[in-house]
């Protein structure tokens, strides 16, 4: 079909598959459809699908006598002296570790979904190519589904969500950097205060350190040499500086101050640490993946005999803190130790277990990643399962006896000697920003009551009522409840469709029958009446919702 074009890289990718591609114009959609068409042409033939292998050298010939010059390019980067894998279906070779399937005719239900700017190499100053995104199942009803999710999941794009409702936008002004509207930062508030109760209720003293710290603290840590280049730094009177990437290194110089003793331990430092990190632009995706960010960032310091109850009971919290939330189906996974690490096998042994039957402890089925530990300690995962199915990393806890000694933490053990504690770096939500856009997506909008910006609309039919409407209002915000008060002189439908388009839990229509009786018509988010009611009983219904996090 485009016999100009040159292909580059096409890896599989979860949900399916991307090809990038070298052509002197954009793709349309016109052009996806053609080439799905020719796609379901090929998968007809059942053609059959063959391997060689050839010495690196013939194949870089080869490809560059067809003019696949990227393809070329690829191959000579491998060591000299290897084989390189080929798989041919009719007339068109190309690269591939494998497998492959036996025939195109095993692959009959496919969709192609867009077209996407890449760079090749992913190197910004190479060319720009085009990428081709599709995804492929074993059956007719797996692809609908798929697509059908997929469907849901633009209902429920929380950067769609957060314009319609007023929630928060970013801007050319400050790419990856949220602006929270009124609406929007009211849930910030919510899930920011519940989390610092939970520090309170759960032995956690709260901190605050410096979002800019001197690049010799980065230097001990090993972030400057590491991770410089997703650091912002600056420069003032000839020293230089770093805006935290994380919270860790500030958390031990708080633990510094003054000698710790074994009885101080374990200590449970939290904070709402604002982190800045520079992701590529192309990497940015609304609230959920920015470049500033606050995480509810916690860690413990404890000894080592101290991390299997310290990993259960952080286990125990989390899973009530998801309840709370609205999730209740979790993924624990362990990751273990690399090949490349520090630290002895005994102290390895010892972690590993302790998180390990932290989760048995806690009733929970886990998976093992082995060796993908940091070289510094093995961790365990929490990743959510949203009402989509979709997966989201969240929570973390991951032991980590190094920073400590790389910044000089210690505390006096029992015998009176120097030792290095242990240090468990915890989040349960993670970065807010991503986690209130999960929380967006999971409920399509309709956060709980006890989350949701404005948790009562109260709509007057005509001038009349509109005292009872003011009453009714300061008697419901004594009580803390968010209102919205609507006087407006609009049709009363209009006021009523309007309110239920911006989700708010709950409608009271006060008209003048409402006025004499000294009651409320009640609407329920989903379109429910639930018929006149005293304020007293209404707000008996919202204490429960807001009580029980529905």
């Amino acid at each position: 079909l485009f016999p100009e074009a040159q292909v580059t890289i096409g890896p599989t990718i979860e949900n399916g598959f991307y090809y990038d591609f070298a052509y002197k114009r954009p793709f349309t959609p016109e052009d996806l459809e053609a080439i799905e068409k020719k796609m379901a042409e090929l998968a007809k033939k059942d053609e059959r699908v063959e391997r060689r292998v050839l010495p690196r050298d013939e194949a870089v010939a080869y490809f560059k006598s067809l003019g696949e010059d990227y393809k070329a390019e690829i191959i000579a980067s491998i060591p000299a002296g290897e084989d390189v894998s080929l798989y041919s279906e009719g007339k068109f070779t190309d690269l591939c570790r494998g497998p492959h399937v036996p025939s195109t005719g095993k692959l009959k239900h496919f969709k192609l979904m867009k077209v996407a700017g890449a760079y090749w190499r992913g190197d910004q100053n190479n060319e720009q190519l085009q990428r081709i995104y599709g995804t492929a199942w074993a059956t007719k009803d797996e692809l609908q589904q798929y697509l059908h999710m997929l469907e849901e999941a633009e209902k429920r794009d929380h950067r769609r969500l957060g314009r319609e409702l007023d929630l928060f936008h970013i801007d050319e002004h400050a790419p990856g950097v949220v602006f929270w509207h009124p609406k929007g930062w009211t849930v910030w508030q919510e899930v920011e205060q519940y989390m610092r109760r939970v520090y309170r209720d759960n032995g956690y003293q709260e901190v605050k350190g410096p979002q800019i710290l001197d690049k010799t603290l980065w230097e001990k840590t090993g972030h400057w040499d590491k991770y410089r280049e997703n650091m912002f730094t600056t420069e003032s009177e000839k020293r230089d500086y770093a805006l935290k990437p994380m919270n860790c290194p500030g958390h031990i110089l708080i633990y510094k101050q003054g000698i710790k003793s074994y009885r101080d331990l374990p200590m449970r430092l939290g904070e709402f640490g604002q982190c800045h990190r520079n992701e590529p632009t192309g990497g940015l995706h609304g609230i959920m993946r920015v470049r500033g960010f606050t995480q509810d960032d916690g860690h413990i310091f404890c000894t080592e005999d101290q991390i299997l109850q310290e990993c259960a009971d952080f286990t125990a919290l989390l899973q009530k803190v998801y309840k709370d939330f609205g999730f209740t189906d979790i993924i624990y996974k362990v990751a273990t130790r690399p090949a490349a690490r520090i630290g002895s096998d005994e102290l390895w042994d010892k972690a590993e277990h302790a998180l390990m039957e932290s989760l048995r402890r806690s009733g929970c089925e886990f998976e093992v990643a082995a060796g993908e530990g940091a070289f510094y300690g093995p961790k365990i995962e929490y990743t959510l399962k949203d009402a989509l199915g979709r997966h989201w990393q969240c929570g973390t806890i991951q032991v980590d006896p190094n920073m400590p000694e790389r910044l000089g933490a210690e505390f006096v053990a029992e015998s009176g000697e120097r030792q290095t504690p242990m240090m468990l770096h915890r989040a349960i939500v993670g970065s807010l920003e991503r986690f209130i856009g999960i929380l967006i997506e999971q409920h399509a909008g309709a956060l709980p009551v006890w989350l949701a910006p404005v948790q009562v609309a109260v709509l007057n039919i005509t001038d009349g009522q509109s005292a009872y409407v003011q009453e009714i209002a300061k008697t419901l915000q004594k009580q803390g409840l968010r209102v919205k008060v609507d006087l407006r002189n609009e049709k009363i439908t209009y006021k009523i469709r309007e309110h239920s388009l911006q989700k708010v839990p709950y409608l009271l229509v006060v008209g003048d029958k409402e006025v004499s009786a000294g009651t409320v018509a009640v609407r329920a988010r989903g379109n429910q009446d639930l018929g006149v009611m005293p304020l007293e009983a209404l707000s008996q219904r919202i204490a429960s919702d807001i009580s029980q996090k529905v």
